[in-house]
């Protein structure tokens, strides 16, 4: 099975993104009122995406020019 190496690095990111985002309502979030961080399952998504997002900005210019 291979697997690209930008995907590999952007389930990296989802992974550490969903951590840091479930870490940010345990220790940041608010009960009630927030539309992110009022919700642990919400918290821990949106950091998975952001986190992903973060790492595939990170892309060497020889590998966006490959994938097209």
């Amino acid at each position: 099975m291979n697997i690209s190496p930008y995907i590999k690095k952007a389930v990296i990111g989802a992974i550490l993104g969903s951590i840091l985002g479930y870490a940010y309502y345990h220790f940041y979030g608010c009960e009630r009122g927030c539309a992110i961080t009022g919700n642990p399952l919400i918290s821990t998504i949106y950091g998975g995406v952001m986190g992903s997002l973060f790492i595939a900005s990170f892309q060497k210019e020889s590998q966006k020019e490959e994938s097209k």
